[in-house]
């Protein structure tokens, strides 16, 4: 499994309910269920630490190799114009207007998970 930490820095022209819109208008249009191999998603708002009243999401993917399918090996990641449609959308239409930066230029980690707790 991989999990992938994006963090979001909000435009100043942006509010908090401007990013929370992006994020139910790219749920209502079910654009993270066409993204292949991602099996879930978490999106919220820092509430202690050095990212308090920050956004971030986690990306869940079922494989590295289901990860690399969509985003190019670690060590070649494929050109935005290899994205899938749906996360163009997402980071074009939606994600851009409320940050301060390009959302193909946010920091964010991957982890290849060893452990996990199932129940």
């Amino acid at each position: 499994m991989i999990v992938s930490i994006h963090q979001y820095e909000l435009a100043d022209s942006a509010s908090p309910d401007d990013f929370r819109d992006a994020v139910t208008a790219a749920v209502d249009e079910n654009l993270f269920d066409d993204i292949p191999g991602l099996v879930d998603y978490r999106i919220g708002r820092g509430i202690k630490g050095s990212c308090t009243d920050q956004f971030a999401a986690v990306w869940v993917y079922e494989s590295q190799a289901s990860w690399e399918a969509v985003w190019g090996p670690v060590d070649d990641p494929l050109p935005k114009s290899a994205y899938p449609d749906a996360w163009l959308r997402w980071e074009d239409e939606l994600l851009a207007p409320v940050l301060a930066d390009d959302p193909d230029t946010i920091e964010y980690t991957s982890y290849d998970v060893f452990a996990q707790n199932d129940d």
